[in-house]
C-alpha cells in the first residue's frame, strides 16, 4: 500500500532512531500525508530547521539526531512556509520547470502535479507487489494483486550500485548548494588523481609547475582551459594549462601552450596519428617553459584505463552455474515517441517484439518522459507525468515480465525525465514511487556501473558523445609507443571510436568541463559530485565491458581497446540495440562470446 511505501521511505531516509520508534514514524508519515510532501522533503526540511537553529559546532552531533521534539520544529516550520506561499501567490495548476530556462512549460494548459516533487499525498500509487524479504530467492512463484506474479530466481545475476542507506542518501544529494571553494577542491582533486597515474605509468619522479621557468624539459600535468571569456570554440592558439594548487608554485596560474611542430604523441592508439583535445581534459605534457610567456611542448604522455581480471563477486544462490552464464540483452535510448505526438508508436512495436523474444535483460534508458517534447512544453496533455508513464511504460513493462518471469529490466533515468526528482548531472536514480516498488525492476543512477554474469557495462543517457565532437581539437603528431588494441577492428583512425576512447582515457563519463554553452540546457553538470561520474566506480583501473553511450550521432557497435562501446541511438528514430553472450568457454575471451547489434523495429 502507499503508506507502507512511505513508512518504508521514511523508516530508509531518517535512519535506525525513526525505524525503530513506531509512534515517530507515524507522526513522521502522518505530516507527508497531510501537507504533501515526500520523505526526501521531509529528511530535508528536518536537516533545514536543526542546522538553522544550532550553529555551533558542539551541537552539531545532537542536531543530527531526530526526535519528537525537532519534528515539531520541522511542521511549525512547514506551516509557516505554507501560509507565505498562499499569501504570496495562488498556487494550484502552477508547473516548475525542469531547470532555469530549459523547459518553458504552459502552464495555464498543464495539469496539476506536473513537477519534479512526486508528492505522496497527490499520487497515490495502486497496491504494490508484497514480498518477503527472501521471495526474490525463492523458487516458487506466488500471486500478486492484479494477477501480478512474483518472480522466481532471475535468468541472470545482476549486480548494481551500493544501494545501502547511506549510498542512496549519497547520490540523491541536495543540489544548488555548491560552494566555490568545494568546486575548486574537487577540481584540484581530478588534476591530482590523473598526475598521480601518470607518474606510476610512466615511471616519472617529479612534476613541475608549467609557469616555472626552465632551461631543460620537464613533466607537468593539468586542465586544458579556453583562454578566452567567450563561447567561442577552443582553437589551438586559444588553449591553456592549468594545474591544481598543491601541484602548482603560483596557486594554479594558467598559461598558454604552444605545440612543438614535431610534436609526439606517446600511449595513444595505434594508427590515430594524433589525440583529440578538449576543455576539461587532463593531460600530461612534456616540454619547457622559456620565459616566452608560454609552455612549449614537445610531447604529450596518454594514460588509458587498463582491463585487469573481473573482481565483481555474487552470492552462490543467485550465481548462475558456470556452463550456463549465456544471455542475451535488449538496449533501447529515449526520446520513445518523435516530436509530433506523444503517441508513443515505436515503444507500442518495440514493447510487442520484446514480449515476443523474452531477452533475459532489457535496458531502457531515459527520457521517458520528456521536457524538451514540444507537446509537453506546451502543455497540450491531460495527465500527470507519473500517470503517463505508468499508462505508457510500466503497464506494458509488467506485462513483458509476468510473460518472462525470470528476466530483469534495468530503468537508467535522464535528466530530461519529468518523472524525476533529480535534475542535475550526476543523476539519483529514480524514485520507487516510479514503477510502485516492483521488485522486478532495478533502477540505476545516471550515469551507472553495473554488471550482469560478472559482464560489467557502463552507462549514461547523457549524450556526451556529441557534446565531445562539437568541443575537441584534433592535435596531430607522431606515435611514440603507442597501444595496439586487442582488437583488429580498432584501427585508431575512426573519430567515434576515439571519442569512446577519450573517456576511457579521462576515466569519466563526462570529462568535458565546463559544458558547452549552447548546450548547457541538455547537462546541468554539477561539479562537487563529479566522482560520481567516474567510469571505474571506485575500482581503480578498471575498464567496463561494455559502454552504453545513446548518441544524436550516428549508431554505431565499435570495439575500443578492450571495450565494446555501442551507440543504441534512440527508439523514437526506430533504432535499437541487442547484445547476446555465449556461454564462457575455457581459452574464449569475451570479444569471442559478445555479438551486438544494431537494428530497427520493423515497421
Amino acid at each position: 500500500m502507499a503508506t507502507d511505501l512511505i513508512k518504508e521511505e521514511l523508516a530508509s531516509r531518517l535512519g535506525l532512531e525513526v525505524a525503530s520508534d513506531p509512534k515517530l514514524l507515524a507522526e513522521c508519515q502522518k505530516i507527508c500525508e497531510i501537507y504533501g510532501i515526500t520523505p526526501q522533503e521531509l529528511q530535508y526540511k528536518w536537516e533545514a530547521a536543526t542546522y538553522n537553529h544550532n550553529n555551533n559546532f558542539a551541537s552539531v552531533r545532537e542536531a543530527t539526531r531526530f526526535t519528537s521534539d525537532s519534528l515539531a520544529s520541522v511542521r511549525d516550520q512547514i506551516k509557516r512556509e505554507l501560509e507565505q506561499d498562499h499569501g504570496s501567490a495562488k498556487r494550484k495548476g502552477q508547473v516548475r520547470s525542469l531547470a532555469s530556462g530549459v523547459a518553458r512549460i504552459n502552464r495555464n494548459k498543464m495539469p496539476f502535479v506536473l513537477n519534479r516533487n512526486m508528492h505522496a499525498a497527490q499520487r497515490v500509487p495502486e497496491p504494490l507487489i508484497k514480498i518477503e524479504p527472501d521471495a526474490v530467492n525463492n523458487t516458487e512463484i506466488s500471486a500478486g494483486p492484479r494477477g501480478l506474479r512474483i518472480p522466481g530466481p532471475s535468468r541472470v545475476n545482476f549486480r548494481g550500485p551500493k544501494n545501502d542507506a547511506e549510498s542512496k542518501k549519497k547520490r540523491a544529494y541536495r543540489y544548488m548548494f555548491e560552494r566555490t571553494s568545494e568546486r575548486g577542491q574537487v577540481l584540484d582533486t581530478r588534476i591530482e588523481e590523473m598526475a598521480e597515474l601518470v607518474q606510476q605509468h610512466y615511471g616519472i619522479q617529479e612534476l613541475n609547475d608549467a609557469v616555472n621557468l626552465t632551461d631543460e624539459e620537464v613533466f607537468v600535468v593539468g586542465r586544458i582551459v579556453h583562454d578566452l571569456d567567450s563561447d567561442a570554440k577552443l582553437t589551438e592558439s586559444t588553449l591553456t594549462l592549468e594545474t591544481s594548487r598543491r601541484l602548482s608554485d603560483h596557486s594554479g596560474k594558467r598559461i598558454p601552450v604552444r605545440f612543438h611542430p614535431a610534436l609526439r604523441i606517446r600511449g595513444g592508439a595505434q594508427g590515430a596519428g594524433g589525440l583529440g583535445l578538449f576543455p576539461g581534459a587532463i593531460v600530461a605534457l612534456k616540454g619547457k617553459n622559456s620565459g616566452t610567456g608560454s609552455f612549449s611542448a614537445t610531447e604529450i604522455l596518454v594514460v588509458c584505463a587498463r582491463r585487469l581480471p573481473p573482481s565483481l563477486s555474487s552470492s552462490p544462490s543467485m550465481k548462475p552455474s558456470p556452463d550456463d552464464d549465456s544471455f542475451s540483452m535488449y538496449l533501447a535510448s529515449g526520446p520513445y515517441t518523435p516530436d509530433t505526438d506523444l503517441n508513443y508508436k515505436p515503444w507500442d512495436s518495440f514493447s510487442q517484439m520484446i514480449r515476443r523474444t523474452k531477452p533475459a535483460v532489457l535496458v531502457l534508458m531515459g527520457p521517458f518522459v520528456d521536457t524538451f517534447h514540444p507537446l509537453i512544453q506546451a502543455g497540450e496533455i491531460d495527465q500527470t507525468p507519473l500517470d503517463l508513464f505508468h499508462r505508457v511504460f510500466l503497464d506494458p513493462i509488467r506485462d513483458f515480465l509476468n510473460l518472462s518471469p525470470g528476466s530483469t529490466v534495468i530503468l537508467v533515468p535522464s535528466v530530461r525525465d519529468l518523472i524525476s526528482t533529480h535534475a542535475v548531472y550526476p543523476q539519483c536514480e529514480f524514485s520507487r514511487l516510479v514503477t510502485k516498488s516492483d521488485p522486478r525492476i532495478q533502477l540505476v543512477p545516471n550515469p551507472c556501473t553495473f554488471s550482469i554474469n560478472d559482464i560489467t557495462f557502463g552507462a549514461t543517457s547523457v549524450d556526451v558523445l556529441f557534446h565531445l565532437q562539437k568541443e575537441k581539437v584534433l592535435k596531430r603528431g607522431q606515435e611514440v609507443d603507442s597501444v595496439v588494441s586487442l582488437s583488429p577492428e580498432d584501427s585508431g583512425v575512426d573519430p567515434l571510436a576515439n571519442d569512446c576512447r577519450h573517456l576511457l582515457q579521462q576515466r569519466s563519463f563526462y570529462p568535458v568541463f565546463p559544458v558547452p554553452f549552447d548546450l548547457c540546457s541538455e547537462v546541468n553538470l554539477d561539479v562537487t559530485h563529479s566522482p560520481g561520474l567516474r567510469l571505474d566506480d571506485e575500482m581503480e583501473d578498471v575498464a567496463p565491458d561494455v559502454l552504453i553511450l545513446p548518441s544524436r550521432l550516428r549508431q554505431f557497435c565499435k570495439t575500443v581497446h578492450s571495450t565494446i562501446a555501442i551507440n543504441p541511438s534512440t527508439l523514437a528514430k526506430g533504432v535499437y540495440s541487442t547484445i547476446n553472450v555465449s556461454s564462457s568457454v575455457p581459452g574464449k575471451s569475451l570479444r569471442e562470446r559478445l555479438k551486438t547489434e544494431v537494428a530497427k523495429i520493423d515497421a
